[in-house]
C-alpha cells in the first residue's frame, strides 16, 4: 500500500459502511446544524463511492478545517484535485489551507487560478473564497466582499451569498449593511435560521448582550432542536460574564457552560474533535475545573490533537499551581503545534508558566508576544495584570512582581502605574527582610554593610517604581497611590540608609520622601488610622535623623508632632524629655 493510500485509509477508517444512502445534500444539512462528526461520516462514505465527484472531497476537507486539522484538509483537497481535476472547489480548498497557515500570497494565487475561467452561472468558488476571508485567522473583510459581490452578480438567488455578505459587513462594523443583507436572505428563504442569528449577533458586537440573549432565546424556543443557537447563547453568556459585576460573574459564566453542554447533546457528537472544540470553549470561558476533566479524558483518547498540551498547561498553571509542569506542557505545545495554530493566549500562559518556573527571559519574551499578537477581543493585557493582582493577594508576591514588571515597563499600558506601585511594594517587602537583622545577630556597621549590599538591587527597584508613581500628574493615580508610594519609598530609602547599623553615618536618603509625605497627608482624604500611623513613623524617623545630626530644634519639632497625634508614643516621648 502506498503512503498516500495508507493515509486515506486512516482518514476513512471506522466510518465506511456505517452510513448508507446519504447524499451531499444530507451532509451539507448536517454541517449547517454543526453535526460535524455525522457529516464527516457521510462525506467519507461519499468519497469512497463517488471519488470522481469533486464536491464531496471539498466538503470533507471543510470538515477537517473545522476540526483544525489543516494537514488532513490539504491531503483531502489534493485527493479531490487528483480525482476530479475539473472541479475548481478543491483548488479553492488548497487556497484556504494557505490562508489558514498565514500564506496570503499563495492563497490569493490559488484563488485567482480557481476563478480565472468560471462559467457564466458558476459562483460557488467565489462564495467559498469570500467565506474563507471572513473566517481567516486575520480576516480580510474587504476582499471577502469583493469575491461575494462577484458571486452575487452570477447568482442573486442564493441566500448563502447574502448571509456571507452580512457576516463580512458585520465584521467591518457596518451594522446597517449587515442587517440589510441578513434581512434580504431571510426574505429569500424564511426557513433559514442563519440570517436571523446573524441579525441577533450584530448587537453582540455592540456588547448589547441582553438584547442578543433575548433574541437567541426566542429563536431557541421556536427551534429547540437547532444546536448552533445554543452555542451562540453559550458564547454570548460568556462574553456577558466578562462585563458583569464580580458577584454575578460565576452565575452568568455557569449559564454559558450549560448552554454549550446543551449544544453538544443536540449535535450528538462525542468525537475527539467535538471534545477538543469543547475544551477550546472552556479555555476561553475560563472554566478550568471542567477543562481539567475534559483534558484528562482527551489525553487518553487515540488520535487526540497536540492541543491537549494547551489544556494540560492551562490546568497545571491555574488549577494545580504546578508551574514547572505548566511550563513543560506549554513548551511541548509550542514544539508540536504549527505556529499558525497557536493562539495569543498560548503565548500568555507559556510566558506566565516559564516566568513562574524560573526562566524569566523566556517568560518575559513570550508575554510580550502575547500582547503583540492579541486580537481586540482577547484583552490579554488585562488578564496579565489580573493574574498578577491575584497572585499578590494569594501571597505569591515574588511571582506577582515578575508578572507586574511587564506592564510596569510599558508607559502606554493601562496598568502602568498600578504595576509600578505593586512592583515597588513587593520589592520593598523583600528588600526590607534582607536588611533586617536575624534574631540574636550583633548589630554592627560591618553586618549592616553586608545586608545592605545584598538588598540594594531589590530596594533600588522599589524606589525606582515608587518614583514613577510619585511623578505622575494624573489625579486618579495620585489619589490612589501617592501617599502610600511616598511612605514605602521613604521606608525603602531608610533601609538603604543604614541608620539601624551605623547611626553616626546616616545619610538621610529618606528625608525628602517623609517630608513630602507629611505635606501630602494634610491635603489627602485618608483613614484616620493611616494618617496616625504614617504621621508617627515619618516624624519619628525624621526626628531621629535630625537628632543624630545635632539639629535639635528640628528633631524636637518632629517628635512633638508625633506626640500630638499619639500622646503615648514612647519613642517620641523619650526624645522630647531628653531634648
Amino acid at each position: 500500500m502506498t503512503k498516500s493510500k495508507l493515509f486515506l485509509s486512516l482518514l476513512l477508517a471506522g466510518t465506511i459502511g456505517s452510513v448508507s444512502a446519504q447524499s451531499l445534500k444530507d451532509a451539507k444539512s448536517a454541517i449547517d446544524e454543526e453535526r460535524y462528526d455525522e457529516a464527516k461520516s457521510m462525506l467519507q462514505n461519499l468519497v469512497e463511492k463517488k471519488a470522481k465527484d469533486g464536491e464531496n472531497w471539498f466538503y470533507l476537507g471543510q470538515i477537517h478545517l473545522i476540526n483544525d486539522k489543516i494537514d488532513s484538509a490539504a491531503y483531502v483537497f489534493n485527493q479531490g484535485v487528483m480525482n476530479a481535476p475539473k472541479e475548481k472547489l478543491n483548488n479553492v480548498g488548497l487556497g484556504i489551507v494557505d490562508l489558514m497557515k498565514g500564506d496570503k500570497t499563495a492563497a490569493e494565487t490559488k484563488f485567482s487560478t480557481a476563478v480565472s475561467d468560471l462559467k457564466r452561472r458558476e459562483y460557488l468558488p467565489l462564495l467559498y473564497i469570500g467565506q474563507a476571508y471572513i473566517k481567516a485567522p486575520e480576516p480580510d473583510y474587504t476582499k471577502a466582499i469583493e469575491y461575494l459581490t462577484q458571486a452575487k452578480e452570477k447568482n442573486d438567488k442564493d441566500p448563502d451569498i447574502l448571509i456571507a455578505l452580512g457576516d463580512a459587513y458585520a465584521g467591518m462594523g457596518e451594522s446597517s449593511q449587515a442587517f440589510v443583507n441578513y434581512r434580504d436572505a431571510e426574505y429569500m428563504d424564511p426557513s433559514l435560521l442563519a440570517p436571523k442569528i446573524g441579525q441577533a449577533l450584530i448587537s453582540r458586537r455592540a456588547q448589547a448582550y441582553d438584547v442578543v440573549i433575548e433574541s437567541l432565546t426566542k429563536l431557541s424556543s421556536e427551534n429547540p432542536d437547532y444546536a448552533p443557537l445554543y452555542r451562540e447563547l453559550a458564547e454570548t453568556y460568556y462574553l456577558s460574564s466578562l462585563k458583569a459585576p464580580e458577584d454575578d460573574y460565576r452565575e452568568i459564566n455557569q449559564k454559558a457552560l450549560e448552554y454549550y453542554q446543551k449544544y453538544l447533546s443536540l449535535t450528538g457528537d462525542a468525537s475527539v474533535e467535538a471534545k477538543t472544540r469543547y475544551a477550546d470553549f472552556l479555555v476561553y470561558s475560563g472554566n478550568y475545573a471542567e477543562l481539567k476533566t475534559v483534558a484528562e479524558e482527551l489525553a487518553n483518547m487515540p488520535g487526540v490533537d497536540a492541543k491537549v498540551y494547551r489544556y494540560l498547561g492551562y490546568i497545571a498553571y491555574n488549577q494545580d499551581k504546578d508551574y514547572a509542569k505548566a511550563a513543560e506542557n506549554m513548551n511541548i505545545l509550542f514544539e508540536k503545534v504549527q505556529p499558525e495554530r497557536l493562539i495569543p493566549r498560548d503565548y500568555l500562559y507559556a510566558g506566565l508558566a516559564n516566568l513562574s518556573a524560573g526562566d524569566a527571559a523566556k517568560g518575559e519574551a513570550l508575554l510580550k508576544q502575547a500582547v503583540e499578537k492579541q486580537a481586540e477581543e482577547d484583552n490579554l493585557e488585562t488578564e496579565i495584570a489580573e493574574t498578577a493582582f491575584q497572585k499578590y493577594q494569594d501571597g505569591e508576591v515574588e511571582e506577582a512582581v515578575k508578572i507586574f514588571r511587564l506592564p510596569a515597563a510599558n508607559p502606554e499600558s493601562d496598568y502602568y502605574f498600578d504595576a509600578n506601585y505593586f512592583v515597588g511594594l513587593g520589592q520593598y517587602t523583600k528588600g526590607s527582610r534582607l536588611v533586617s537583622p536575624a534574631e540574636g545577630e550583633e548589630i554592627t556597621p560591618e553586618l549592616g554593610a553586608q545586608k545592605i549590599a545584598a538588598a540594594k538591587p531589590i530596594l533600588d527597584e522599589a524606589i525606582k517604581s515608587f518614583t514613577t508613581v510619585i511623578g505622575t500628574e494624573k489625579e486618579d493615580v495620585k489619589k490612589k497611590y501617592l501617599v502610600n508610594s511616598l511612605y514605602y519609598k521613604g521606608l525603602s530609602e531608610l533601609a538603604l540608609d543604614g541608620v539601624m547599623y551605623d547611626p553616626e553615618n546616616a545619610k538621610g536618603l529618606f528625608v525628602d520622601s517623609f517630608t513630602r509625605l507629611l505635606q501630602e497627608i494634610q491635603t489627602t482624604e485618608l483613614p484616620e488610622t493611616t494618617v496616625t500611623s504614617y504621621t508617627v513613623d515619618a516624624n519619628n524617623y525624621l526626628g531621629y535623623y535630625f537628632y543624630l545630626k545635632g539639629e535639635t530644634e528640628k528633631a524636637k519639632a518632629h517628635f512633638q508632632e508625633t506626640i500630638k497625634v499619639s500622646p503615648e508614643d514612647e519613642f517620641a516621648g523619650q526624645f522630647v524629655d531628653q531634648l
